[in-house]
């Protein structure tokens, strides 16, 4: 055993000191040889370390790019950082072990010893971060603090009521976590779209080379510039007859699709603002989602991808409390992108058994993820017994997600602004296509591991074994980006990568709403599915992998058809008598659904369906129904027309 740090009394000193904060005192902390403690992530090499300061021990901290390893190196050394655990570079150098943790520390471990002569004592990531984000909530005073309407305000949180809470790590990637103890937590899930995608699109997007300039440039944009606002869609009149905001966001990037403009029309800082914007707003609302299933009220948010930044917070607290009715608070910690070092700098003085490695840590499993999910059940029979409750999911520019519990019953649960209109607004952008198809096109001949992170790409060949992630699996879409010019990526990888990225966000998010609703059927529908194989197949495994195969999703694939026949839908609600609207509803939802199963046979042969029509009569008779709604619902228009009219 090492010496352990005495954290009595431990407290923050004065403003920020350079890119890794304050330091923080530790004024019954021993000023002896320095300690030191590495988190060597997807992206950064986070570095917390003891020394002396007036007499007085401190923990100080840098960061450094994980491809400027040796530059990691040479400050190590410098700061004379290798006399660590009353070991120095006099004795032998086989006893000098750094206590390391992220998977950089089991890829890079024979670079430490070649260039350093030490060895890395590795210790679970998970874990890590976990004790890294409780001391500093249980031993930091003013550690924590919430960002709202521009007013940052310090929290003290009692340790006695530290727990349960959810902490949100956002890295390359994005890691959920419930926290029920020291060293106790269960992993609830993750997300692809983290950091390192909202970072890899603004290299290729803005041209800039790093994080802080990308930050910068978001600081002096306007994501209103690009962004598809409900107004743009319903107009100020029906926005205020419907009770909305005519500024909610509808579809990130959703104003590119209709614009004339190219990529080199755009400035870098709307761009920036509209990508932080989305991507935040997407976090917290997946947060949002774990912390209604778990019954959890307090969020705090972590990760190096934070970096006190006010626009990152404000938006995942203004996005927190939207979703939640004000019922949930966002709050941030200081020093929130070393929460893994700090957590392995408190292991030192553990004995072997203390320290929870890859391998041997016991972490709680949950219900919500599964490396190998089993195939869904086949198919139900589609009849009016069994077709409600279920979820609708419309997947247009962005995503609206309906509860359907019986004909003509049905309320809006929740919406997302990442649909179609952002993959194609995206699309448009990094490839220049002019339509969704040439896109899909694009995406069919491309390669999304070109460009996104694999958990081998920062663990290594035998990935993350302890919760069965192989290394193939996608870790931050997008964080393979090094390179800030467009041009030295292949447009269809590009493709390939972002309907990856996005098809599986949508299928994550109906999963947990579904959940959170207690259903068991998804429908999908809209305009950007299409019928595309490839689209389908994404969100399908998407659901399977999230759920476990207790979800089925269907596909119905005449889901161009069903905006016209909507209109029939509301009428009942909207009080109009006289229309036979059960029966088209009915037939549009059974109309020879794709479940997502690839089966050999057609689709009508698979299917149950009572008239036993084929696919042609049956496509051939939406058409001409399609053609008379379509008159029926320009009536409708010109009425509203009208109507409006004499409003004014």
């Amino acid at each position: 055993m090492g010496r352990r740090i005495d954290l009595s009394g431990a407290e923050i000193r004065g403003g920020d000191h350079g890119d890794g904060g304050p330091p923080i005192f530790l004024p019954r902390q021993t000023a002896a040889s320095p300690l030191l403690a590495l988190d060597i992530g997807g992206t950064l090499i986070k570095l917390v370390y003891t020394a002396s300061c007036g007499g007085e021990a401190e923990l100080r901290f840098a960061k450094f790019e994980r491809r400027r390893l040796d530059d990691c190196f040479k400050f190590i050394q410098a700061e004379g950082l290798l006399g660590c655990n009353g070991t120095t570079l006099g004795s032998s150098k086989e006893n000098i072990a750094l206590k390391a943790t992220g998977g950089g520390s089991y890829k890079f471990g024979d670079d430490f010893r070649e260039k350093l002569g030490v060895s890395l004592d590795k210790l679970d990531e998970m874990d890590s971060v976990v004790s890294g984000a409780n001391f500093l909530l249980q031993n930091v005073p003013g550690a924590a603090f919430t960002h709202m309407n521009g007013k940052r305000n310090s929290i003290d949180i009692s340790p006695d009521n530290l727990f349960p809470y959810l902490l949100v790590n956002i890295g390359s990637g994005v890691s959920i976590l419930k926290v029920t103890g020291n060293r106790s937590f269960e992993r609830v899930t993750r997300t692809h779209i983290g950091g390192g995608t909202m970072f890899g699109l603004g290299k290729l997007l803005t041209g800039c080379k790093s994080y802080d300039e990308f930050l910068q440039l978001s600081q002096k944009g306007d994501n209103f510039v690009l962004d598809l606002i409900v107004k743009d869609i319903c107009g100020e009149l029906v926005c205020q007859k419907q009770g909305l905001s005519t500024s909610t966001l509808a579809s990130s990037f959703g104003k590119v699709i209709t614009s004339m403009k190219k990529l080199t029309d755009y400035r870098p800082e709307d761009i920036a603002s509209t990508l932080l914007s989305a991507f935040t707003y997407n976090i917290a609302q997946i947060s949002f989602l774990v912390a209604s299933l778990l019954g959890l009220r307090r969020v705090f948010f972590g990760g190096s991808y934070i970096r006190g930044h006010k626009s990152t917070m404000e938006n995942i607290s203004y996005a927190l409390d939207f979703w939640s009715q004000s019922q949930m608070q966002a709050a941030f910690l200081q020093h929130e992108g070393y929460l893994g070092a700090i957590g392995a700098l408190m292991s030192y003085g553990d004995s072997i058994d203390e320290n929870l490695t890859l391998e041997e840590s016991h972490e709680k499993q949950n219900n919500y993820e599964s490396a190998a999910p089993t195939d869904a059940a086949a198919a139900d029979e589609h009849n009016d017994s069994n077709i409600f409750p279920y979820l609708l999911v419309n997947i247009g520019s962005g995503v609206s997600m309906i509860e359907v519990i019986g004909k003509g019953k049905f309320e809006r649960i929740i919406g997302s602004h990442l649909g179609g209109g952002t993959i194609l607004g995206l699309a448009r952008l990094l490839t220049g296509c002019s339509s969704y198809e040439e896109f899909l096109g694009l995406s069919q001949r491309g390669n999304n591991l070109a460009v996104d992170l694999t958990v081998g790409d920062i663990y290594g060949e035998n990935g993350y074994p302890k919760i069965g992630l192989p290394a193939s699996t996608t870790a931050a879409s997008f964080g393979k980006v090094n390179s800030s010019k467009l041009s030295d990526y292949k447009a269809e990888d590009l493709a390939a990568a972002l309907l990856n990225s996005f098809t599986y966000n949508i299928g994550q998010i109906a999963y947990f709403v579904a959940n959170l609703s207690g259903l068991k059927r998804i429908f999908f529908r809209g305009a950007y599915v299409c019928g595309h194989e490839k689209t389908m197949d994404k969100i399908s495994r998407s659901l399977k992998y999230w759920s476990k195969g207790e979800v089925q999703t269907t596909f119905l694939c005449h889901e161009g058809f069903l905006g016209t026949l909507g209109a029939f839908w509301s009428y009942e609600n909207m009080g109009i008598d006289g229309l036979e609207s059960h029966e088209v509803i009915r037939e549009v939802l059974l109309g020879a659904p794709y479940t997502g199963n690839f089966p050999a046979l057609p689709l009508t042969q698979e299917q149950d369906i009572e008239e036993n029509t084929t696919v042609e009569a049956e496509v051939e008779r939406l058409r001409n129904e399609n053609t008379v709604l379509k008159s029926e619902l320009e009536r409708l228009r010109r009425e509203n027309a009208e109507l409006k009219a004499k409003s004014v």
